[in-house]
Order: C-alpha cells, then structure tokens, then sequence
C-alpha cells in the first residue's frame, strides 16, 4: 500500500451509523422490552402498563438484578455461582434472627430500636462476605471448579438456613429494615422529583465529561446533535418513570393514618405518590458503584483482563487467585443486599426465599449480554435483563398462563438468548 494510500485509508470519513456508535446490542434489549410491554399491555386491557404495575414491577426486579450484576463479574472471570440463593437465604435468617433474638434478648436494643436495622444489615453483609470469600478460596487456591463449590453451597446453605431457624418463619422485623421492602418505604412525591432532577444533573455531567476527554485525546465523538438526541432520551427516560412511581396515589385511608401519625388533619380532597422506593434507589447506587468499578478502576480492568485471556493476565503480574477470592467475596455482599431487599418486601424470612434465584440471576446476567466464555458483560445490560425476566414473569401472569408454562416460557427465552449472543458474535466479529 502506497502512503498516498495509507493517508487516504487513515483518513476515511466515518459513516453516520458509524458517528453515532450505537450499541446494537443495548437497542435491541431496549426494544425487545418495549414489545413485550405493549404486547403484554394489549393483552391484560392495559393494565400492564399502570402506575401501579409498574410500580410493583421495580420492587419485585430489585433482588435478582442486584444480584445479576455480581453476577456479572463472577461470569466475566469465566466462574458461575449456582450458590445465591442458598446464600440470600442463609443471609436473611441471620438477619431476621438478629432482629427477633440477638437484638432484643441479648443486647436488649428492642425490636424497633434505630440501632436494630443497621446491626442486622451488617450482620447479613459480614455473613454473605465471608462465605462468599470462602467459596473464592476454594475455587483459587484449591482449584475446584467453581460449578462445583457452588452446586455444593447451593445445598449446604439452603439447608443452614433451615437448620438456623429450625425450619419456622421468622417475624415480625423491624420497621426499619421493611423500609426496603418497597411500598413501606418510598421517597414521596417532592423528594422524588428532587432525586430525578440530581439523575438527569449527574447524567448529561457525565455525557459532557466522556466527549470532553474523547476531544482531549483526539478520539472521534458523535454530532453534536446526536449527543443533544441521547441527552433528551435520557432526561425523558428518568423524569418518566418518576412521574409513573408519583402517579401511583397512596390510598386515602393510608394517608389520613399518616397524617393522624404526626397529629395533622389531612386536607379535604389531598392526594399524595408514593414515588421512589428506597430499595430501588439501593438498586441504583449498587449500579453505579458496580459500574465504577467494572470501568474506572485496578480491580474492574483485573477482572476483564483475567476473563479475557487468564494465562496471560496471570502471567502479566495479576493475582488471579486472589482476585476470585474478590470476586465471590462481592457476589457474597450483593446476596445479602438481596436478602435485605427480599426479606424485607415480605415482611418475614420464610425457609423457601431465594428459591430458584440462581437460575433467574443467571438467566439476567446472560440475556444482558454477558459472555458465558468470559471478558465482555455490563452492568445495565444485567439489570435490563433482569427487567425483562420479570417483565416477562409479571406480564404471564397477569394474562393467566400456568407456572410450569411460565418456566418453559422463560427456559426457551434464556437458550434464544445465547443463540442469538452466539451470532451477534459471530457477526461482529467477521466484521
């Protein structure tokens, strides 16, 4: 090639869908949940799409997609945990037994007393640390197959937890902590929109921030139009669906009971949202520091770096072993999040919480487009899918359709996603 060649190839104006650089791959996820909400919205009378139901679909999404995105970096090294729900539930009876035995029988604090939650909080999160590093020991240092470690603490940790409430149902719990069940524990309407406007604030930021290094490095960015077109989607997006949370009114009776609780009269006519669930908001600073993480800093390049080719990564100075102990030690927090949000949203531990979470949490992360070989997955990928999961659970149903046909549903979608992972792959990768 000569360098008059050379020079024009160097130089070849990109094309607008080159511009652009749309995520095909996230359009697509996007869109598959938009048809799936209308079809299922034409089907149930449009009351799929209902304040309500929308509202009852964030909190029931919460748990698995907390969990999907540790999920994440555990499929990223080329590992699997079939462990989590077993762990979510070891998590949330030592919680729930914090709360109803060591809380008010040994350190007398009471069943409601402000301290009650967060030692019960902490409790879980040491618990689910703990083991889970345990699980990274011996998968790293001993070399066991991680399908293994955690097929065995699929079954171990179930039953513990049976074995640490004798196989009853713990409860009540301490209003504190049903504050992250979801519709005891919400922002309001004020807050809500507070909290929107700062999203959108933190969003176009880091917009404006990622185009501000890319011209300062001399990378190519998209029209400027188009980076105004995503800014507007992406405000629409967040200011929707705070408007859709607010729009699901408390009902009256509630709110008078509210009212009379800080000796108020509630005005004739007054009408109040519920808006924000704590537990969502949980959900979205989980994503971003998990985000963070997987982008800017050592242990998130360690993580893809391993994934993608770990003799190399190994042989370029990273510990891997050390980094599974990482790894699963995260997914062990991310079940006791779980556990926190899961417990709380019934308002009890029961022996049977966490059941079949494994498979949802997978079936989340792998139709969000984690690579089940390793070294690609995202964060919001895993959460969208989670999102889908759910939805397509919900939408079922709501329509009436049979459990075991709601699992053959979801079973058939799961091996279509993979298939369709497989040629998108394929495809980009002959490009």
């Amino acid at each position: 090639m000569t360098d008059a060649a050379k020079s024009q190839s160097g130089t070849r104006k990109r094309s607008l869908f080159e511009q652009l650089e749309l995520d095909t791959r996230l359009l697509g996820m996007i869109g598959a949940f938009i048809v799936l909400a209308l079809v299922f919205n034409v089907f149930t009378d449009g009351r799929f799409l209902t304040p309500r139901n929308i509202f009852n679909l964030t909190i029931q999404t919460v748990s698995v997609a907390i969990m999907a995105t540790g999920m994440v970096f555990v499929i990223v090294t080329r590992h699997i945990d079939l462990s989590v729900g077993s762990l979510l539930a070891t998590c949330s009876a030592l919680m729930a037994m914090t709360q109803t035995m060591v809380a008010p029988e040994w350190l007398g604090l009471g069943l409601n007393h402000p301290l009650t939650a967060p030692l019960a909080i902490l409790v879980g999160i040491v618990c689910g640390a703990a083991i889970g590093a345990f699980h990274g020991m011996l998968i790293g240092y001993l070399a066991i197959p991680a399908f293994i470690v955690t097929l065995g603490g699929l079954l171990v940790w179930r039953n513990v937890a049976w074995y640490l409430t004798s196989g009853q149902t713990i409860g009540p719990l301490d209003e504190n902590f049903l504050l992250f069940g979801g519709i005891g524990g919400t922002l309001g309407e004020t807050w809500s929109w507070i909290v929107g406007i700062v999203a959108v604030a933190f969003s176009l930021f880091a917009l404006w921030q990622a185009r501000r290094n890319k011209l300062a490095h001399d990378f190519p960015v998209k029209p400027l139009w188009a980076e105004v077109l995503v800014a507007l989607i992406i405000t629409a997006m967040i200011l929707g669906f705070i408007a859709l949370l607010n729009a699901y009114e408390i009902p009256t009776a509630r709110l008078e009971r509210m009212f009379e609780a800080r000796g108020e009269t509630m005005p004739e006519g007054h009408s109040a949202g519920y808006g924000i669930p704590y537990s969502v908001l949980l959900l979205a600073v989980v994503a971003i520091v998990m985000t963070v993480t997987a982008r800017k800093t050592r242990l998130g390049r360690y993580i893809f770096a391993t994934g993608g080719n770990p003799d190399a990564a190994e042989l370029s100075g990273i510990n891997t072993r050390m980094l599974t102990v990482k790894v699963f030690a995260i997914m062990g927090v991310l079940c006791a999040l779980a556990a926190l949000v899961a417990s709380a949203r019934l308002t009890f531990h029961s022996n049977d919480i966490g059941t079949l979470d494994e498979l949802r949490v997978i079936a989340a992360a792998v139709i969000g487009g984690t690579a089940l070989s390793g070294g690609i997955g995202t964060i919001y990928g895993a959460i969208l899918g989670a999102l889908i999961m759910q939805s397509l659970q919900s939408g079922m149903a709501m329509v009436g359709v049979d459990a075991p046909l709601q699992n053959i549903v979801v079973g058939s979608v799961l091996v279509l996603a993979v298939l369709v992972d497989i040629f998108y792959r394929k495809r980009t990768g002959a490009e």
